[in-house]
């Protein structure tokens, strides 16, 4: 008999304590700012594309109303209240989404609009301020992302080391609690498959312009914690011989200031699609469940520490999560399953070391991709405690 996973919000609350990162003010390694690292995502919200802009469009520019397109999704506008909500719940970091390409003000210079840089600041601050660390990427560069090929390769890496030289300038002289992510997911439109040769070519590509060009601008950039991807974020065309190429660091910096990123909605279709109401065997007598199960997961996990981690490199899960889903006279017990599912992800994720980010795109009801934990259109009001429950018990 599975024994149930259950704890109270203030419960959940104090365990916040076991998890927020002191002040730090030496460098740490990739693997001791991953450590214990319980994360959530700042979905649509800073990687939407200008307001009545195509959020498929390639166009680098800087249009009317640009700035106002953290809610051009639909979502509010991030708060001091949002943040500070994410750490009483328990998180102990942030990971920031950016969509750049739509803020810029020069496309020869790859120049960022400052008002633009001015917002990411302030939120980036309000996180620092709640002793939060931080991830901030390039989310949704359409340019960069759709275009994987030798025919672009180039032109991409020339337009993308401008970009981070630009971005981690800024921030150069940020602590070290903020961290900082190359690509997302880089993949053909609308091909998420098993990539070509080139494709993974193009991926390490951007991986290796993004940590040279972050070390030559200095300061704090030198050692901070940098991230890199395997190919659309998806670990299975990294692990075992899969065409990822750890990027080389700078002399004396060896492998122990990187981290590799991908993002675990696995099985897909009970996390994303919930074709399945149910996942793991503990949950087997409840209705049907994907192939994929616990001993799935934890042998996964241990794929990545023998190839990955035993390099002396980080590893981030940047998003995961499972969309809700409700079922007449079952929605209790399918809740249930999903804070089964939560606890063995982030437990099994943290017992190696990984950090972990859940995602959360504020949509809720039932179906793909409801993503959503707190209402920001209703003061961070919690409606997904099943999701934080799972979280929060973990030791």
């Amino acid at each position: 008999m599975k024994k149930r996973i259950a704890i109270s919000m203030s419960s959940a609350l104090l365990i916040a304590g076991l998890l927020l990162p002191t002040g730090l003010t030496a460098q740490p390694t990739a693997k001791e700012w991953n450590a214990k690292v319980v994360g959530w995502n700042l979905g649509n919200q800073f990687e939407c594309s200008a307001p009545g802009q195509d959020g498929e469009s390639m166009a680098i520019s800087c249009p009317d109303g640009a700035i106002k397109a953290e809610t051009a999704w639909g979502n509010p506008v991030v708060t001091k209240k949002v943040i500070k909500a994410v750490k009483e719940a328990g998180f102990n970091a942030v990971r920031i989404p950016v969509r750049w390409q739509c803020h810029i003000t020069n496309a020869q210079a790859m120049s960022i609009d400052k008002a633009w840089l001015a917002r990411i600041k302030e939120v980036v601050g309000w996180c620092l301020d709640n002793d939060l660390k931080v991830i901030i990427n390039t989310h949704h560069e359409k340019w960069l992302e759709g275009r994987p090929t030798y025919q672009y390769k180039e032109e991409n890496n020339q337009k993308l080391a401008l970009l981070w030289l630009n971005i981690a300038s800024e921030f150069s002289q940020y602590d070290y609690r903020v961290a900082f992510a190359g690509t997302n997911e880089v993949h053909i439109r609308d091909n998420w498959g098993k990539p070509e040769k080139e494709n993974l070519e193009v991926q390490n590509s951007y991986n290796q312009t993004f940590v040279d060009v972050v070390r030559a601008t200095g300061g704090n950039n030198q050692k901070r914690h940098l991230i890199v991807q395997t190919y659309v974020c998806n670990p299975d065309f990294g692990l075992d011989d899969g065409g990822f190429i750890v990027p080389k660091d700078v002399e004396g910096n060896g492998n122990d200031y990187l981290s590799v990123e991908f993002h675990y909605y696995t099985p897909w279709d009970y996390a994303g699609l919930c074709k399945n109401n149910f996942w793991g065997q503990a949950y087997q007598q409840h209705g049907d469940i994907p192939e994929s199960d616990e001993k799935t997961m934890t042998d996964f996990f241990d794929r990545v520490v023998k190839t990955w981690s035993n390099q002396g490199l980080g590893i981030v899960i940047g998003e995961w999560g499972v969309t809700d889903r409700q079922k007449a006279g079952q929605t209790d017990i399918i809740h249930e399953n999903m804070t089964y599912y939560c606890h063995m992800l982030v437990t099994e994720a943290k017992r190696r070391g990984f950090s972990t980010f859940i995602w959360d795109n504020n949509r809720f009801g039932s179906g793909s991709e409801y993503f959503g934990i707190f209402d920001r259109g209703a003061g961070m009001k919690v409606k997904a405690p099943w999701i934080l429950q799972g979280i929060a018990a973990v030791k």
